[in-house]
């Protein structure tokens, strides 16, 4: 079994996207949470967890669909 770098990677990222953009959304009404007037942890709490969903789709498209079945050996006296 070979495991591809990109299925681990992209849980990761996918959780914490979801949980920075989950905070950002419970606080974005607070004072000082958008001093600039951009929600800076929706932003990137999104932008992670696109990443991460796209790590996870390359992750299942770069897996086989079934394992290879075993080889087909012709019996002794088919041939003739």
């Amino acid at each position: 079994m070979r495991l591809d770098v990109r299925l681990p990677i992209g849980g990761f990222f996918s959780l914490l996207g979801v949980l920075l953009t989950s905070y950002g959304w419970a606080t974005r009404g607070t004072p000082g949470a958008t001093p600039t007037g951009v929600p800076i942890d929706l932003v990137w709490g999104a932008a992670l967890l696109v990443f991460g969903v796209a790590m996870l789709g390359l992750a299942r498209r770069a897996r086989p669909s079934s394992p290879p079945g075993p080889l087909s050996v012709p019996e002794r006296g088919d041939d003739k």
